[in-house]
């Protein structure tokens, strides 16, 4: 009754309200009498107008931006996985998906496309937003950079920093001497000229240098933190002579560039002085998520703008007066962690990518016609990466670092990424850079940043130590490798661990294994984070006296990490809960990073198991297991407490080796472990019928044989497990067996590929004691 009223009053609501306009149209249109009125009319019929109308307002400047940036954001993701699938750094995708968007490659091979996507008079719209988003990012880096570091080691990253500044910059002016006649800009001071390939030489990318150490789990290392702090120390030097150098450039001499250094300097004096006290009362008040209101957060924005407009009015450009506000910040890392997270997502992943199509535009590899060029182009390259590397490794070892530091130090310093751009794109800016050299710069940007990787895992490889002759590797230990996301997961994993190596802690290990996304976290916050991650799952193991091993790592592909951890560490079963992500492996996932944190496994499990197969959707576990050399579990964890009773189903020969888990199941935890014999396989199968007879005489009390092909709804509620081959899992899953809906926690288990696991027997071990 209460639904019809309120469905009266819509319709007499909207009857009503609908007359009354009609009556007002009808009478203003007598008020047209004596008007003369100017009526538009299109020729054509009425869809040649609709399509007319749609061309103009793809054509319209706002549409045109927006496609733009769809565009710019797709094929940066692209590009970017493409690289964090031959373990490069994401800036490279990047910096290669604007190069292959300019006319490079797009407006060359499709010229009418580029023309349309990318107008001439639509590029002022898209460098202003690319300002912006560098804006963003410079504030960001200033952020990173962790000052405490600087103060507590300071002494040999700053002589190994400063001496990869001098030497580059001495080359680069250098090399400056033999291109300025024929590729500098005509108007250009030797001076200004010189100075800019001198700095352009110089520049380190703290940002891809931090990942990197982030990504190779240095960043606990003696190397990790002398790198880091070499770095930052390189950003700030870099930074402050890049300013003096444009106020230089922009006023012609050192003279006239006085003024304006003087100018910058009492800029300078008062950020630190006085603004940054001021904002860190204000940071210690609000270093919360409640505390940081948006008053607050106004606050640290005006900071950002007015800093940056402070400097671009002096005469030093507006980045370097957001990498000093970000360098001012509060230096809480909960403060720097939480404000980090309302700026980077915009700055990095949607204004970021135009930065690198509107330096893409600019270059033109093509100019670079001549055989010539490109012996300049690797001169250029030459001269950077002997300034860079070698500058930095000779002063490392100087102050006392072995060689195979030193020259990692020296790989991780030539790495140039976006830093690069944005020095490069400073010079363009001021004229002082021909497009030709422009374009040669940027190679050289791309081929620096590129080789970090392979020339770090040359050095590990030249200077791997020898393996010592009649070394034996220690096979006598059960080892467990469990790798989670989520701490339930990890909790759940530990329990099914310990019931599989309760009674023999000292003839097992168990190492806990959580890998976070490199883009989630900055360096000055893994400390915290990786306490965080293990602080439940090691309350958890000290509950049940379970010694646990955790292993912390960053890494941009978090599959390829765990499948490397696994094989490397010789473990003998890796433990895994299924993902929780409806776009893993999918084309979203992949290229957008997007994921679902509102999927529960247990319903997506009962919803996939009556409509299509589970495995399509779990692509990912699937493909772990796949390359892993031991045995796999993959657990689907329906808020397993204990594993108390076990249900096995025997479906195939092939699941015999599941025989050795039920003996551990049963002699580490006390399990009830009930055997379901699908189909008679058991009874037609002489050695699993041996195996099976013999656990009944160690432990009559604690396993039962069954060969009823019906199993009771209430009897598998009652179960904590189910331990199941992962063949036969997907046979359930195909046949959209009713077990599935029933079954408790499952553990899908997958055999070694090479043998079945039962070299720690405890059953044969405690019969020869």
């Amino acid at each position: 009754m209460k639904n019809n009223v309120k469905n009266i009053f819509y319709i007499v609501l909207i009857a009503v309200f609908a007359s009354i306009m009609y009556w007002v149209i009808g009478e203003g249109t007598k008020l047209e009498d004596g008007r003369i009125i100017e009526s538009v009319q299109s020729e054509g019929t009425a869809w040649e107008n609709f399509i007319d109308s749609l061309l103009h307002s793809l054509k319209h400047p706002l549409a045109i931006l927006l496609a733009q940036i769809v565009t710019i954001i797709l094929v940066a993701r692209v590009f970017g996985w493409i690289c964090i699938k031959i373990n490069q750094p994401v800036v490279i995708g990047e910096m290669i998906a604007g190069i292959v968007l300019g006319p490079s490659l797009l407006g060359m091979y499709f010229p009418e496309f580029s023309t349309a996507l990318f107008p001439v008079e639509s590029i002022g719209n898209l460098q202003f937003l690319s300002q912006i988003g560098l804006i963003l990012f410079m504030f960001i880096v200033g952020m990173e950079l962790d000052l405490k570091i600087l103060r507590n080691k300071a002494h040999d990253a700053v002589i190994i920093s400063h001496a990869s500044i001098i030497i580059p910059f001495t080359l680069g002016i250098g090399l400056s001497y033999f291109l300025y006649a024929e590729y500098a800009p005509s108007g250009v001071e030797f001076l200004s000229y010189s100075l800019f390939i001198g700095i352009a030489m110089s520049i380190t990318a703290f940002p891809v240098l931090a990942r990197i150490v982030q990504e190779r789990g240095l960043q606990k290392t003696r190397l990790g933190t002398i790198v880091i702090t070499c770095a930052a120390a390189d950003d700030i030097t870099a930074w402050c002579i890049l300013a003096a150098v444009i106020a230089i450039v922009k006023a012609g001499s050192f003279g006239s560039a006085f003024y304006t250094i003087l100018l910058a300097l009492a800029y300078v004096f008062v950020m630190i002085k006085i603004i940054r006290p001021f904002l860190n009362r204000v940071g210690n008040v609000t270093a919360s998520r409640a505390g940081m209101s948006k008053p607050i957060v106004a606050i640290f924005f005006l900071t950002l703008i007015l800093s940056a407009y402070a400097t671009e009015v002096i005469g030093i450009h507006a980045l370097f007066g957001a990498f000093m506000a970000g360098a001012i910040m509060p230096e809480s890392a909960k403060f720097r962690s939480i404000f980090v997270e309302k700026v980077e997502d915009v700055a990095m992943v949607l204004l970021l990518p135009l930065f690198f199509v509107f330096i893409g535009l600019r270059t033109q590899i093509g100019l670079l016609d001549d055989p010539k060029l490109w012996l300049i182009t690797l001169a250029i390259i030459a001269v950077a990466v002997i300034g860079k590397f070698f500058g930095s490794a000779i002063a490392a070892r100087f102050v006392g670092q072995s060689w195979k530091d030193s020259l990692s130090i020296g790989a991780l310093m030539n790495t140039r990424g976006l830093m690069e751009l944005v020095v490069l794109n400073i010079g363009y800016d001021l004229g002082v850079l021909s497009t030709e050299l422009f374009s040669m710069m940027v190679v050289m940007a791309l081929a620096t940043t590129f080789m970090t990787g392979p020339a770090l895992d040359l050095i590990n490889w030249a200077f791997k130590p020898k393996a010592t002759e009649g070394t034996v590797k220690d096979s006598s230990k059960f080892k467990i490798l469990l790798s989670f996301a989520k701490s339930e997961t990890g909790i759940a994993l530990l329990r099914l661990a310990d019931a599989l190596t309760g009674k023999n802690k000292s003839n097992s290990s168990i190492t806990a294994l959580h890998i976070a996304h490199a883009n989630e976290f900055h360096h000055y916050e893994l400390d915290d984070q990786e306490t965080s991650t293990f602080k439940e799952i090691l309350e958890v193991a000290d509950k049940i006296e379970q010694p646990l091993e955790t292993v912390f790592k960053i890494s941009s592909d978090i599959d390829h990490e765990i499948v490397q951890t696994a094989n490397d560490t010789d473990n003998d079963l890796l433990l895994l809960g299924v993902s929780e992500s409806i776009y893993e492996g999918s084309f979203l996932g992949k290229f957008l990073n997007f994921t679902s944190r509102i999927i529960n496994p247990e319903k997506l499990l009962y919803t996939v198991a009556n409509q299509t197969n589970i495995f399509s959707t779990y692509e990912r576990t699937d493909q772990i297991q796949n390359k892993v050399e031991g045995a796999v579990g993959i657990l689907i964890d329906k808020e397993l407490q204990s594993i108390d009773r076990v249900f096995v189903p025997i479906f195939t020969n092939d699941d015999k080796f599941l025989i050795s888990y039920i003996q551990k199941l049963i002699h580490n935890a006390e399990a009830q472990v009930t055997i379901l014999d699908v189909g008679g396989t058991i009874k037609n199968n002489t050695d699993i019928k041996e195996k099976i007879r013999l656990i009944e005489q160690q432990a009559p009390n604690y396993i039962s044989l069954e060969h009823s092909k019906i199993i009771d709804k209430e009897f598998l509620k009652e179960q904590d497990l189910m331990l199941i081959s992962l063949m036969s899992w997907k046979k359930l899953v195909e046949s959209k067996s009713q077990w599935l809906k029933d079954a408790p926690s499952t553990l899908m288990l997958v055999n070694s590929k090479n043998e079945i696991i039962d070299k720690v027997n405890v059953y044969e071990n405690s019969t020869q004691n």
